[in-house]
């Protein structure tokens, strides 16, 4: 069994209330931070250990703390992403229900680190009953004098804040949704310049995920050089892993980064393997993350071993790999159609697409209609290209990575799985069938290179 930091108490016996959530040990990095370290203390701690964002984009979150402009009489502030809205992934809304005051605990550490005098923890408005929880664990909190005025006798104000979002996946940019905190609407802003420097209400603010801030405590409480101490190189520490697909055992995953994508895709422990079939294509981090056939996922194109790490999933760049992102892992088996999945995620990005940019605004909207098209049985070899064209163009070329989100997918599909869409347009009246692929498994033909 795997070593859990943010998980370890999460079953045990009234762990949603203070009081359970106390006797667990809850809280005691809020009195470490301030009975015994300074602010730049604690951010020193969280270097140490080498924490990435667990939202994504994997970037240390020492040194982004680090970026935080603190210019003299200036408030600054730290919000929390609790946008989840990457489909399939769901590990943060399973955290903050299951164990609500770690999140509280941990926004108080942060904000005493970066000198905020408040937080607001911003959350996608389908997750409205997780909303509820918190309030009532903040309310405990406040209640509890771990909120609000002198903590402690330190000195140290923090107050913290609920913010109902309205389901727009394009929020969970952080200068988006620091936008929508402000109630405007979610556009995403031009940087420069960054929130470290003119983020909420023009004031320099951090923004990080819930899994992020969640595990500042156990870092904080044990120190960051133990926390190092877990996981393979700059991939430090656990992850929270949401699995999905056609796997005997869905569910959310502690892991200790590290741990080989063998094991963790057919352990009892973690996955249990695929479900009566054999396995076809992994996505390993959300929807945004470029899908990759089965035997890349356990294997680099150079034949190691494959880990669950930010570097050996992005092993080879998006030619043979993929990457950690938020943790959204899903795995298809041999019944499953890769251009309808495909299709299905052009849709999303089409739709939740904000519209600022010539190139998401209409390139998500044809990609969607090709793809329509070819998963339809109406599509020409020339569309497959099209396709390719199309999401170059988008890549790269716009103001937030809604555009590369919406482009990966569609590249990585055309990359490894060409020879599928080609199916689709010389055998329309089979794949017109939504279960062909059931009846007659598609053979694809293995490629000595993935370029």
């Amino acid at each position: 069994m795997g070593r859990k930091l943010l998980f370890e108490h999460i079953t045990k016996p009234g762990i949603q209330g203070l009081e359970g959530y106390r006797a667990n040990g809850g809280y005691r990095s809020v009195e470490k931070a301030l009975k015994t370290m300074s602010p730049e203390a604690v951010v020193e701690e969280v270097k140490k250990s080498g924490l990435r964002g667990r939202g994504g984009a994997g970037f240390p979150t020492g040194m982004k703390w680090s970026f935080l402009a603190k210019p003299p009489g200036v408030p600054r502030h730290i919000v929390c992403n609790a946008d989840e809205s990457e489909p399939g992934t769901f590990k943060d809304r399973y955290l903050m229900e299951r164990i609500p005051h770690l999140l509280v605990e941990g926004m108080i550490t942060s904000g005493f680190a970066l000198g905020a005098e408040s937080g607001y923890i911003y959350i996608r408005g389908e997750y409205f009953y997780v909303h509820r929880i918190l309030e009532r664990a903040i309310a405990e909190a406040y209640a509890a004098g771990w909120l609000g005025k002198n903590i402690l006798g330190s000195g140290f104000d923090f107050d913290l804040h609920m913010h109902i979002g309205a389901g727009a996946y394009i929020c969970g940019e952080e200068t988006a949704l620091l936008e929508s905190l402000e109630g405007k609407r979610g556009n995403p802003r031009i940087k420069p310049p960054f929130p470290a420097v003119k983020g909420l209400y023009d004031r320099p603010t951090v923004v990080n995920n819930v899994e992020t801030i969640a595990a500042v405590v156990p870092i904080v409480n044990d120190g960051g050089e133990e926390y190092a101490k877990i996981g393979v190189g700059k991939s430090t520490g656990t992850k929270l892993i949401s699995a999905g697909g056609n796997i005997k055992r869905p569910g959310v995953y502690e892991i200790e980064l590290g741990i080989t994508c063998d094991e963790f895709l057919n352990s009892d422990e973690y996955c249990g393997g695929i479900e009566g079939r054999a396995l076809k294509a992994v996505v390993p981090g959300g929807s945004s993350v470029p899908i990759i056939p089965g035997e890349l996922f356990l294997k680099t194109a150079a034949g190691e071993t494959r880990l669950m790490t930010y570097e050996s999933l992005s092993d080879g760049g998006f030619a043979t790999g993929s990457m950690l992102g938020s943790g959204g892992f899903y795995a298809y088996n041999d019944a499953q159609c890769i251009v309808r999945s495909t299709w299905n995620h052009a849709r999303f990005y089409h739709h939740e697409s904000c519209g600022q940019c010539s190139p998401c605004r209409e390139g998500t909207g044809w990609m969607e209609k090709l793809l329509h098209r070819i998963e339809n049985g109406h599509g020409h070899m020339e569309d497959i290209d099209l396709l390719w064209d199309i999401q170059r163009r988008i890549e790269g070329n716009t103001i937030c990575p809604l555009g590369d989100a919406a482009a990966w997918p569609v590249a990585s599909a055309i990359r490894h799985f060409r020879d599928e869409f080609e199916y689709h347009v010389k055998y329309p009246t089979k794949v017109k069938d939504p279960d062909h692929f059931a009846k007659e498994p598609f053979k694809r033909e293995l490629k000595a290179s993935y370029a």
